[in-house]
C-alpha cells in the first residue's frame, strides 16, 4: 500500500463531508448502524461484530468498511457512497494492488461526534485506531509499510479526558502541543479565535489538517519541532497537550515515548509553560510520573509547578512497573514477537524502571493557571473515583474558588454568603436504630462527585446556605440553636468553611448578588 496521504482540497474535502452526511456516517448513525455492542467493540478494535453487521450494500455499510473495517470494496458500490475520482484524485481512496476494480481507504476515517453535537471526523493511520488490546497492527514497518515510530493514532481514553477536562471559556489564541491526529485541535477551534498546533512529526501534522479540513473546523498554524521549541517567545490564552507521555527505555515510537529519561518530558513541558502562558492563561495536559523510592510523589510533583501559576493535578491510576510494561509492550505489539525478543524487551523496561529506583507510575491531569500571585495554590491529590465528564467548566470553578480563599481572610469569609452547590446531597451514616448518626456526609453528583464528613454545625451551615444570609449571621444562629458562644463558634469554624469552599460543596456569590 502506499505511504502518500490524502490532500485536504478545500471544495473536494468538503463534497466528502457532504457525502459522509449524506451517509449518515457519524457516530449517531454507526450506532444506530452497529448496535450498542459492535459499536463498542470496534472502539476496542475488535472487528468481527461490526464486520457482521456491514455485509449489505447500503452507503453506510460501505463507509464503515472502508474506512473503519479497513476492507477492500468494489468501485461502483464505493461510486454510490462517495465521490469516487475525486477521493482517488486527492488520495483518500487507493485501487487495490491485487484488482483494480476494488478500492481501498488510504487512512482511517473516524467519526467523532462534538460536545454541541457536532459531526467531526479524525483522521489516523490504517490499523491505529486507540483502544484494542492487541496493540497497534503490523510489524516493525507499521501499517502501510510507514516507519512504525512515525505512526499517527486516532481518538483513544485519553484525547477524548483530556478534551472532556479542558477549560472552554472564549480565548484569543490557543496552542495544541503535539497535536498528533489534531482531536485538542480541532476543539479549540471552537472557542479559540486563533490555533496553533505543533508536532515533532510531521506526518501528525499532515493528518491534522486533514481532520480540521474533513471536519469543516477553520485551519489551524502547523508547526513542526519539539515542546515548546516551534512557538519560542509567543505566548497563549490556553495550552492543551496529550503529550508522549509514556515512561520507556529508549524513544522506539513517537506517538509514545518522549524520549526524554523518565518523566523529564512531562516535568520539561510543565516547568516552561508559564513562559508560553499570557496572565490568567490556562495550560492543561495529561501526563504519567514515576513513584520513586523514598520521595512522596505529591512533593515532587509540586515541584515542577513553575513559580506565579496556581496548578492542580489529579492522580487517576497507578500501575506497579510490570503492569505498566506489559500494557506498554502490548501497545507496541512486542507480544507478537518472539519469545526471547519479547523478554528482552521486558527485561529492558525493568532494568529501566530499578535504574531510576521507580517502584511505579501515575497516570493523571495537570492544570496550570498563570496568575503571578506569590501566594500560588498548588493541590496535589490522587482521586481514582468516578468523576462527569465534561469536567472543564468544573476545573474553572475550582481555580476561580482559590482566587476566592485567597484574597478574604477569615472576617471576610464570615461576611461572605454562599449557596449549596448544586446537586448536593446529604447522607447520615449510623446504626440501624441508633437515635444520632455517627456521622454526616455531604456528597456531590455532579463533577468531581466528592463526598465529606461533617460535623452537626457543618452540615447545619451547609443546609442553610442559599445564599440570603452571610456565613457570620448562620453561624451565631447555629450558635444560639446549640447553645454555644458565638465568638467561640465564629473562630472555630472558618477552616471548615474554607474546605466546603475549596470543595466545591459552597459557592461564594458576590457581594453585589441579589
Amino acid at each position: 500500500m502506499s505511504t502518500h496521504l490524502p490532500t485536504a482540497h478545500r471544495e473536494r474535502t468538503a463534497r466528502l463531508r457532504d457525502a459522509l452526511l449524506a451517509a449518515a456516517f457519524t457516530a449517531d448513525g454507526l450506532l444506530d448502524l452497529l448496535g450498542a455492542p459492535a459499536y463498542a467493540a470496534l472502539a476496542r478494535s475488535e472487528t468481527v461484530p461490526a464486520l457482521r453487521a456491514t455485509r449489505g450494500s447500503a452507503p453506510l455499510e460501505t463507509l464503515v468498511r472502508l474506512f473503519l473495517l479497513q476492507r477492500p470494496v468494489a468501485y461502483g458500490q464505493a461510486a454510490a457512497a462517495l465521490p469516487v475520482e475525486e477521493c482517488l484524485a486527492d488520495g483518500w481512496l487507493v485501487r487495490d494492488e491485487a484488482d483494480p476494480e476494488l478500492l481501498r481507504a488510504s487512512v482511517d476515517v473516524r467519526p467523532y461526534g462534538g460536545p454541541e453535537g457536532q459531526d467531526w471526523w479524525i483522521v489516523s493511520d490504517l490499523g491505529c485506531a486507540v483502544g484494542g488490546a492487541g496493540g497497534i497492527a503490523g510489524g516493525e514497518a507499521g501499517p502501510g509499510g510507514v516507519d512504525r515510530s512515525q505512526l499517527v493514532l486516532g481518538v483513544g481514553g485519553a484525547s477524548t479526558t483530556l478534551a472532556g477536562i479542558t477549560v472552554r471559556t472564549p480565548v484569543a489564541s490557543a496552542l495544541d502541543l503535539g497535536t498528533g491526529s489534531g482531536i485538542q485541535a480541532l476543539h479549540a477551534a471552537q472557542h479559540a479565535t486563533k490555533v496553533t498546533a505543533t508536532d515533532l512529526n510531521p506526518r501528525a501534522l499532515h493528518f491534522a489538517r486533514l481532520t480540521l479540513a474533513l471536519s469543516g473546523a477553520p485551519e489551524a498554524d502547523l508547526r513542526e519541532g519539539s515542546l515548546f521549541e516551534p512557538v519560542a517567545g509567543e505566548t497563549y490564552d490556553l495550552i492543551v497537550s496529550n503529550p508522549p507521555f509514556v515512561i520507556s527505555p529508549g524513544a522506539r515510537l513517537t506517538y509514545r515515548d518522549g524520549g526524554m529519561g523518565g518523566d523529564d518530558l512531562c516535568r520539561t513541558l510543565v516547568q516552561q509553560a508559564a513562559d508560553r502562558l499570557n496572565d490568567g492563561g490556562y495550560c492543561q495536559l495529561l501526563a504519567n510520573w514515576q513513584h520513586i523510592e523514598g520521595e512522596d510523589w505529591r512533593e515532587r510533583l509540586s515541584s515542577w509547578v513553575p513559580r506565579g501559576c496556581d496548578a492542580w493535578i489529579v492522580q487517576r491510576e497507578v500501575q506497579d512497573v510490570a503492569q505498566y510494561a506489559e500494557l506498554w509492550l502490548r501497545d507496541g505489539g512486542d507480544h507478537r514477537a518472539g519469545p526471547e525478543q519479547y523478554a528482552a524487551r521486558y527485561d529492558a523496561w525493568l532494568e529501566e524502571f530499578a535504574a531510576r529506583k521507580t517502584k511505579g507510575i501515575g497516570f493523571g491531569w495537570i492544570t496550570l493557571r498563570k496568575t503571578g500571585s506569590d501566594a500560588p495554590s498548588v493541590i496535589v491529590e490522587e482521586w481514582p473515583h468516578p468523576v462527569e465528564q465534561p469536567l472543564g467548566e468544573a476545573i474553572r470553578a475550582h481555580f476561580e474558588r482559590q482566587d476566592f480563599l485567597r484574597t478574604h481572610d477569615d472576617a471576610a469569609l464570615l461576611a461572605t454568603r454562599f449557596r449549596l452547590a448544586e446537586e448536593v446531597v446529604q447522607e447520615q451514616v449510623g446504626l440501624p436504630g441508633a437515635e444520632d448518626p455517627e456521622h454526616v456526609v455531604l456528597r456531590q453528583n455532579r463533577g468531581m462527585r466528592r463526598a465529606t464528613k461533617v460535623d452537626t454545625v457543618g452540615a447545619g451551615f451547609a443546609g442553610v446556605c442559599d445564599g440570603t444570609l452571610s456565613a457570620g449571621r448562620i453561624l451565631d444562629a447555629i450558635a444560639q440553636l446549640i447553645g454555644e458562644d458565638p465568638v467561640v463558634l465564629r473562630d472555630r469554624t472558618p477552616e471548615s468553611i474554607r474546605m466546603l469552599v475549596e470543595q466545591g460543596f459552597l459557592v461564594p456569590l458576590p457581594a453585589d448578588a441579589p
